[in-house]
């Protein structure tokens, strides 16, 4: 209810493109939501379009971000009637998910060349304490004994789905290290939430931001990646890439700095007092193909987000799983347990 209520005064105390896009993505992501709040977006699509259509023709400076006005002139030529909201079926253990619009998403640093896990933070680059996010906060405040804001993500693939920043002021790079680590395993272990989830991207692995982020999220059921038939979880069937499940965040850390020490990228799935852990191929490998250098923690956990009904409709089970062997890393990670 609250997630729901703080979109609705966002649209309403903010006129600009930005919450807008916000808005407009998460509803398209939750039937609920859409059928709440499709009038009042389908009037400030127009309102916007005006503005803007206006704004250009009489060659006014625009104050929107780029990325919003790239985003919103995507969506304008759409049409607002053409939107579709998120539709999803399984394959197998797959969830496969068709949402149009988040392949508007602008890439960032998810499609840029990989050197090192560890890159400087930049106060002129992409973060989350530019002063036009504000208005995108969800919630902050003191969590697990640390300063933290949770940020709406704009374009979601996940239930309730948040940008969970610790300590945003610092500006640390999104690196992860031993007191952040244990930080998001007590907070999912202490969580009064049921389903709560933190995934995590590795610079090299899906991260789009390079400011200290984990996704926060609510699961219903458990992820493909959790079920119980697969080794890791104490099945028999093989994962189709290597990936270990922690219950002991001590030796989750251990295989956590082996990936460190060896520039290996990773992307993780927090859940109550256990970890999965997918070491991977770096996101502009050449093993790789073109439609998914962009997969993060979601696709490696099993949930593949498509951008066309062909590519859903097209998309199985075998595909989805050849795809996700092409991400296992060039060497061998040992046999790790937690």
């Amino acid at each position: 209810m609250a997630f729901a209520n703080s979109l609705n005064a966002m649209l309403e105390n903010h006129r600009g493109l930005g919450v807008y896009i916000l808005v407009l993505a998460n509803a398209v992501y939750d039937t609920g939501l859409w059928a709440q709040f499709a009038p009042a977006l389908a009037a400030r699509h127009t309102e916007l379009a005006d503005a803007l259509t206006a704004a250009l023709r009489e060659g006014r400076s625009l104050s929107e971000p780029d990325d919003d006005i790239l985003v919103f002139l995507k969506l304008h030529a759409i049409g607002f009637a053409h939107l579709q909201t998120l539709q999803s079926r399984r394959a197998e253990h797959w969830d496969m998910q068709f949402n149009p619009l988040r392949a508007l998403r602008p890439p960032r640093t998810s499609g840029l060349r990989f050197n090192s896990l560890l890159c400087p933070f930049d106060p002129a680059g992409f973060h989350f304490n530019r002063p036009f996010l504000a208005k995108e906060i969800f919630w902050e405040g003191e969590l697990a004994g640390k300063s933290a804001r949770i940020l709406y993500n704009k374009f979601p693939f996940a239930r309730l789905h948040g940008l969970l920043v610790p300590d945003p002021l610092r500006q640390l790079p999104q690196h992860l290290s031993p007191e952040w680590h244990r930080w998001a395993w007590e907070l999912c272990e202490q969580a009064n939430v049921p389903g709560l989830c933190l995934g995590y991207n590795s610079y090299g692995a899906g991260a789009s931001v390079n400011h200290l982020h984990f996704q926060s999220f609510v699961q219903t059921r458990p992820l493909p990646v959790q079920a119980a038939c697969f080794i890791h979880n104490g099945g028999n069937e093989r994962y189709p890439l290597p990936c270990y499940r922690f219950t002991d965040p001590k030796a989750a850390w251990v295989q956590l700095d082996h990936l460190h020490r060896h520039n290996t990228p990773y992307n993780l799935i927090y859940s109550q007092a256990c970890l999965h852990l997918i070491p991977r191929a770096p996101q502009d490998s050449p093993q790789l193909k073109a439609q998914s250098r962009g997969y993060g923690w979601s696709e490696m956990a099993g949930v593949v987000t498509l951008f066309s009904r062909e590519a859903f409709d097209a998309m199985t089970a075998a595909t989805f799983e050849a795809e996700l062997a092409d991400f296992a890393p060039e060497f061998n990670q040992g046999a790790a347990k937690g």
